[in-house]
């Protein structure tokens, strides 16, 4: 019944805490949805459109973003369990004629590294081919001319278009398209009825808009509902309920299994997707240490956790699972300071609920006695990937950047300057420019395994050039 405290989750202290902390961060509308000693609780808060004040229920559909990616992982790993495929099969062994720019990557990369953001590839290549069903082909041909971020098999460098890539393969396998083979082989064995990747099923249901703006003021709805092409399906359009993601996620804790206890997965896939292929330096960018075959993997000291983090046009979700205590949660948002709501609001649910101690946003120290000076000289240089030139420097004694986006890229943006604040000796802050969801962003110094140096800046890598 509707209001009901259960034990361990009471409703309507957490639905206050939602419309507080929604409030407080300018988010204009949410939906949270929590599995809690086997039961789903759903709530609602703020208005899905600010222009039509339309409130957000629980049955409204937002924009997952980059959880798409663990949907398709999925969808690859259901191929893995069939036979039809392994994680170190190569891509081009199924894709005919598959080309990257560097030719000896496009031969050797295989499943595992692109589901485990680990081929190198650069990960930003957005080119709209049209509606057809004949999409993520003529993306995937595209491929062609995309460079490297980094060596493959080296680091995580955070991947979209490696996802893009295990869409199309997915379509070559089963002779569906992505969004078919989407719908008959996960949406539907396990019961996702307000899950769909296309817009014009998406109108059939209350819709979020998506809403733009400088942190700290109500944001304003976006011009245009959904800003991705077709061919972004794989990597970042599956439209949800908080609900809808948290019964996906289920399955995954359950071990592969439906409600009906039909197996969707088998458990040696649902393990291989937790299992941490790599670390990661960059611990900020999605709140993670590691990455396995699909999940973003999380050490809570020592509370062992997975999920994932999406943006989409001005709506940022987020998905945790707390495997040890059986706990899933999951907030949808569309637009504002997404981030701070979901860190403060996680914060309490997760520490209560599953004694997880979550980390905060990221940000330099907020005194200037706690700052720490950091010699810049070692981190001093010009790094670059696909699509972006970074210059790290000094100028008047202070950290400072310079970025400029490069190629086909160029034209999206003018070059930045900015100041940076020091964090530590391999890490320092970018304060966040235009519609962010966060105030600060990181950019962490490594080097790989070679002794190579390299730079992390949004959990993509960028290779040391000069």
């Amino acid at each position: 019944m509707a209001g009901m405290t259960t034990k361990g989750f009471d409703p309507a202290r957490w639905q206050k805490r939602l419309d507080a902390l929604r409030a407080r961060h300018h988010v204009p509308g949410a939906t949270l949805a929590v599995l809690v000693e086997g039961e789903i609780h759903e709530l609602a808060s703020g208005v899905l459109h600010q222009g039509t004040g339309v409130e957000a229920s629980t049955d409204s559909v937002f924009q997952s973003g980059s959880i798409a990616k663990v949907y398709t992982a999925t969808l690859v790993m259901q191929l893995v369990d069939s036979g039809q495929l392994r994680l170190d099969t190569r891509v081009g062994d199924v894709l005919s004629g598959f080309a990257v720019a560097d030719a000896a990557v496009a031969a050797s990369v295989t499943i595992g590294q692109l589901l485990s953001h680990t081929s190198g590839i650069g990960g930003d290549f957005i080119y709209d081919t049209g509606r057809g069903d004949d999409c993520l082909a003529q993306y995937v041909a595209a491929c062609a001319g995309v460079g490297q971020d980094c060596p493959p098999g080296t680091v995580v460098s955070y991947c979209s278009t490696g996802y893009a890539i295990l869409g199309r393969i997915v379509e070559v396998i089963t002779g569906q398209t992505w969004d078919a083979a989407l719908r008959d082989r996960l949406l539907r064995p396990l019961g996702l009825e307000y899950s769909m990747t296309l817009p014009e099923e998406a109108l059939r249901f209350r819709v979020a808009m998506s809403h733009l703006g400088e942190l700290g003021v109500d944001p304003e709805p976006a011009p245009v509902w959904d800003m991705m092409p077709r061919s972004a399906g794989p990597y970042g359009r599956v439209l949800v309920t908080a609900a809808d993601v948290v019964r996906f996620a289920r399955m995954h804790l359950d071990g592969g299994t439906a409600p009906d206890d039909t197996r969707v997965l088998s458990t040696a896939s649902v393990a291989a997707m937790q299992r941490r292929v790599a670390d990661c330096l960059d611990i900020w960018s999605f709140m993670a240490d590691g990455w396995g075959h699909g999940w973003a993997l999380y050490d809570w000291e020592g509370v062992p956790g997975y999920g994932h983090d999406g943006a989409s046009g001005g709506q940022f979700s987020y998905l945790r699972v707390v495997p040890d205590s059986g706990l899933i949660a999951v907030l949808l948002t569309n637009g504002g300071g997404a981030t701070g709501l979901f860190v403060d609001l996680f914060q309490e649910l997760l520490g209560e609920l599953a004694r997880v101690r979550m980390p905060g946003v990221f940000a330099p120290a907020e005194e200037a006695e706690d700052a720490r000076p950091v010699d810049v000289a070692p981190l001093a240089g010009t790094y670059e990937r696909e699509g972006m030139r970074i210059t790290i420097g000094e100028r008047d004694g202070v950290p400072h950047m310079q970025l400029r986006l490069t190629g086909g890229m160029a034209h999206y943006a003018p070059p930045i300057e900015v100041d940076l604040a020091p964090v530590s000796d391999t890490v320092l802050a970018m304060p966040g420019l235009g519609p962010v969801s966060t105030p600060w962003l990181p950019l962490v110094f490594g080097t790989l395994p070679d002794g190579e140096p390299y730079l992390y800046f949004g959990m993509r890598a960028a290779m040391k050039i000069a």
